[in-house]
């Protein structure tokens, strides 16, 4: 592997920053500062955005064959780094070793296969009656990511735009950016032409705004927080940017009565718990019948002691830290707004102390309203909403009353379940045990984003379409 933390990429090379600055990153559980990334600046930007603009047209106009082809070789070696994916992702974001394995790195190689398997079956022009339909690249993409799926939200951006024949440059989360230099070191050794991936680190105030604004990127690709999203939206649009949006989310998890409620606990628990809540799909809202509270609240805490707490490089520890100390104090603020606004802690507790890591432990909120802050708010912490419902229809009511609408689940009889789902503001939504399906679209409702992530989709929201009106009648 060549590339250096210290560096940037553009143009196809390793390079310094023109600021000379560096930003630290520090492990969550240990609190040591083990690596440094430049502090990108509006310099940067400008030269990782005109090499990708200079090299869109050579790239945009390359086979898409050939394009499938070098990402081939690229995921060869990306699969090579997994040992260091899982210990880059351990470090920098927390996460344990045991999550890490699978969701931070197995399932991005399963993710970018998906789209590679996609691309050789995607039709990029088709015929209408009296014209022939073609589907174009769009341009310079600004991909700027969060620090909770380091990895993840990268793949689900750089891998379909440069797939269907765009440039990117990448802007990571400052926060969690290493695994995105491992994945940039595949692109740079499968030998991808210089200018199609760059690479520029830097806090989003500064090298977020100046990717967004600058008049060579033609389109912006955005998760995080739907407050950042609008603002960066709306500097987007002063251009009319092509914009796509995957936002923020207050997820339901509605079981149905008379379920078997102790099959849907692990469900529940993966969502809200893992990563250490830190997932923006999060079932953070139990929507569940009246009647059955206590039992339900009493399976619960039978099943909470499958979740330990601690370091993250132990593979018996299912949660580690949170990521940041910014993360551990919003997080603490939230919970003690559970208890201001008179929900009942059915588990965990308010942390006072991080000095030897950011660890949460899981809050369990019952008696909880869906008019409070708590149940409205995204948390993004280890913090779970238990509300009681009367029938059906007011368990529907619930799920949609919040201004999000990214994902949502639904426990009980399957043709009941599917019959609520279907009335579910949401993206997304999961019946039973239903698994993830990386091919189908993924995206939000509401405040949870526009656009759509995955399979056919999310290669063609990388996409433009254009109508040639060819069919003459002479």
């Amino acid at each position: 592997m060549a590339y250096d933390f210290e560096k940037l990429y553009i143009n196809g090379q390793w390079c310094d920053s023109s600021s000379g600055h560096f930003i630290e990153v520090e492990n969550p559980a240990t609190l040591e500062h083990f690596a440094r990334v430049p502090e990108g600046n509006e310099k940067d930007i400008d030269a990782a955005v005109q090499a990708a603009h200079c090299a869109f047209e050579s790239w945009s106009t390359t086979e898409i064959g050939q394009r499938i082809g070098l990402m081939k070789k690229m995921l060869e070696i990306f699969e090579s780094y997994k040992d260091k994916i899982i210990e880059l992702e351990v470090k920098e974001l927390g996460a344990p070793v045991s999550f890490s394995v699978q969701s931070h790195c197995v399932y991005q190689y399963t993710r970018t296969r998906s789209y590679i398997e996609c691309a050789t079956e995607l039709p990029l022009e088709y015929s209408l009656k009296a014209s022939s339909v073609y589907r174009e690249p769009i341009g310079v993409v600004a991909c700027i990511t969060p620090w909770n799926y380091p990895l993840g939200q990268v793949v689900q951006k750089v891998i379909p735009a440069i797939l269907m024949g765009n440039t990117v440059v990448l802007k990571p989360s400052q926060h969690t950016p290493l695994t995105a230099y491992l994945l940039v070191d595949a692109f740079d050794r499968a030998g991808f032409p210089a200018g199609v991936i760059n690479l520029v680190t830097g806090r989003g105030s500064a090298v977020g705004d100046a990717l967004t604004s600058h008049p060579l990127v033609d389109m912006v690709s955005f998760t995080g927080s739907t407050k950042v999203g609008a603002k960066l939206s709306q500097r987007a649009l002063e251009s009319i940017k092509r914009i796509s949006l995957e936002l923020g989310g207050k997820s339901p998890f509605i079981w149905l009565p008379d379920a078997d409620y102790d099959k849907a606990v692990g469900k529940l628990f993966d969502s809200i718990f893992l990563n250490s809540g830190q997932t923006c799909t999060a079932f953070s809202r139990l929507l569940i019948p009246e009647a059955d509270k206590q039992l339900i609240e009493e399976l619960l805490l039978k099943h909470l002691p499958d979740y330990p707490v601690g370091d993250p490089t132990d593979p018996q520890i299912k949660i580690g830290p949170l990521s940041s100390k910014a993360q551990f104090e919003k997080v603490t603020s939230y919970i003690k707004l559970g208890f201001e606004e008179g929900a009942r802690m059915l588990a965990g507790e308010i942390p006072s102390d991080c000095s030897k890591g950011y660890y949460v432990k899981p809050v369990i909120f019952t008696d909880v309203k869906n008019s409070m802050r708590i149940a409205r708010e995204e948390i993004f912490g280890p913090v779970l909403c238990v509300i009681t419902y009367k029938d059906i229809e007011e368990a529907i009511c619930i799920a949609n009353d919040t201004p999000y609408g990214l994902n949502a689940a639904v426990f009980g009889d399957k043709a009941l379940a599917i019959s609520v789902a279907k009335r579910i503001k949401a993206g997304n939504v999961y019946i039973n045990d239903g698994p993830r399906d990386v091919t189908a679209p993924f995206g939000g409702y509401k405040q949870s984003g526009i656009g759509r992530e995955g399979g056919y989709a999310g290669l063609l929201e990388f996409t433009q379409a254009k109508a040639i009106f060819d069919h003459s009648t002479f």
